[in-house]
């Protein structure tokens, strides 16, 4: 299983190498997307597009509910992890 992270594409920076600035969530990261890129959809047409994010390649495009609802449920799991590694520290399980 590999784990796609939302990000939406700013900025084309490459355009030869088919390199964008995507932001992912808030951070702003040079990825490779020559994945997401054919003659219906042209690497011009893809800054605003949200993408999945795998090992700095942008894999395939998701819209924006998809994307929001991923966010959300990664912040959750960061919380949760966090809570777990405050109990260890205090001795709980």
């Amino acid at each position: 299983m590999c784990l796609g992270i939302p990000g939406q594409i700013v900025e084309i920076s490459d355009k030869e190498n088919k390199l964008a600035i995507v932001n992912v969530s808030g951070v702003r990261r040079q990825v490779n997307i020559a994945c997401i890129i054919d003659e219906h959809h042209p690497i011009e047409s893809c800054v605003g597009d949200w993408v999945l994010i795998h090992v700095g390649f942008a894999m395939n495009r998701i819209d924006a509910a998809e994307a929001a609802e991923t966010l959300k449920l990664l912040e959750e799991m960061a919380e949760i992890q966090e809570t777990m590694a405050i109990a260890a520290q205090n001795g709980h399980r």
